[in-house]
């Protein structure tokens, strides 16, 4: 059987930097008053021995674990699926792996999954919590808030509970869905549709918002509910196909559902951008570039949103709350009552608008 080397402890560390075991501690631990020059040598000895901390004693020391939980109140099967929460994960996993965090994910598909992640976030196995995805009357913020949890949320909150504290991140969907339907008018489209995301989701109903903005008299038949899938965006435009043959554009709420708008059109002999104009919404480079014609679409920046929610809930946990966390760098819009950060959309013009 192969023998295992004993671990390298922090007395072998002090000796060989020849300080004091509370010195290796606190330079370890990240602990400030050793000197320069005595901090030097402790992490040359580390180096050498190849020490590696005790997490559990190092908890003890600096009250944190280093681990992040990533809450997304969708079920696995959409969670693996949909090209935007790849992105916006890989955003989250790079901003928390550059100040060395561990990211834990948890998903939530039903009652027995709530409960089980409010026991695990009570439990006091992380720092701090980053949810997104959050529905209508979703269970998810009462949870963490009992929890005691600091957490950034992904998208902008449909509720108030009179703290005015709540940080989260998002895009400017109100905007974007402007932009989307002022370019297709633009174009001189005068029957244009819209198909929406799940409406218990604050980034579908902002984009319907953005395109009554803009249409407010339009035809409540050229509306029709999506659920930001491309299979839902099939259903979407057989129904509004059949609903208002004339319909000369459509704006779709994400990437997914104008790829299934774009299936359908083609099977019914409609040209794009000729007959019907489309446009979608998230720039998924997976997505838009890849459907035949390639999308014209609103770019957010998912994977920059994902690494914004991380860096705030560090910084807030460095201040010791998520709600010190905005600053210069993320303008905080002049209406929103809580900490909310909104970022800038951008239309990009390909071949189907």
């Amino acid at each position: 059987m192969t023998e295992i080397a004993p671990r390298p402890t922090l007395e072998a560390v002090a000796e060989r930097a020849g300080v004091s075991r509370a010195t290796v501690s606190r330079v370890v631990n990240g602990a400030h008053g050793v000197r320069d020059a005595l901090a030097e040598r402790v992490r040359r000895a580390v180096e050498e021995l190849g020490y590696v901390p005790n997490h559990a004693a190092r908890s003890l020391v600096t009250r944190r674990h280093q681990a992040v939980a990533v809450v997304a109140a969708e079920p696995e099967t959409r969670v693996f699926a949909d090209p935007y929460f790849a992105q916006q994960l890989r955003g989250i996993s790079k901003e928390l792996t550059a100040h060395d965090n561990q990211l834990v994910l948890l998903l939530t598909e039903g009652r027995e999954d709530h409960a089980r992640v409010g026991r695990y976030l009570a439990g006091g196995h992380v720092d701090g919590a980053l949810v997104f995805s959050l529905h209508l009357h979703d269970p998810l913020p009462g949870l963490v808030r009992s929890a005691g949890v600091p957490t950034v949320f992904g998208g902008r909150p449909d509720w108030d509970d009179g703290r005015g504290d709540v940080v989260y991140v998002d895009s400017d969907n109100r905007g974007g869905a402007r932009s989307a339907v002022q370019h297709l008018a633009g174009l001189g489209r005068t029957r244009v549709a819209h198909i929406t995301g799940p409406l218990d989701q604050t980034s579908a109903a902002d984009r319907l918002a953005g395109f009554r903005d803009v249409r407010p008299g339009a035809d409540p038949g050229l509306v029709a509910r999506g659920d930001f899938t491309s299979g839902g965006g099939e259903r979407a435009m057989r129904e509004l196909l059949d609903r208002c043959p004339d319909l000369d554009a459509v704006f779709a709420a994400n990437d997914l559902t104008a790829a299934g708008a774009l299936r359908v059109l083609r099977e019914r002999g409609r040209r794009v951008p000729d007959d019907v104009a489309v446009v979608g919404f998230d720039d998924m480079l997976p997505v838009a570039e890849q459907t035949d014609p390639p999308l014209t679409t609103v770019r957010q920046d998912i994977e920059g949103m994902g690494r914004l929610m991380a860096r705030l809930l560090l910084r807030g946990l460095d201040r010791g709350t998520a709600a010190d966390a905005t600053d210069s760098d993320a303008a905080r819009p002049a209406t929103a009552a809580p900490p909310g950060v909104v970022l800038p959309t951008t239309l990009v013009h390909r071949s189907t608008a």
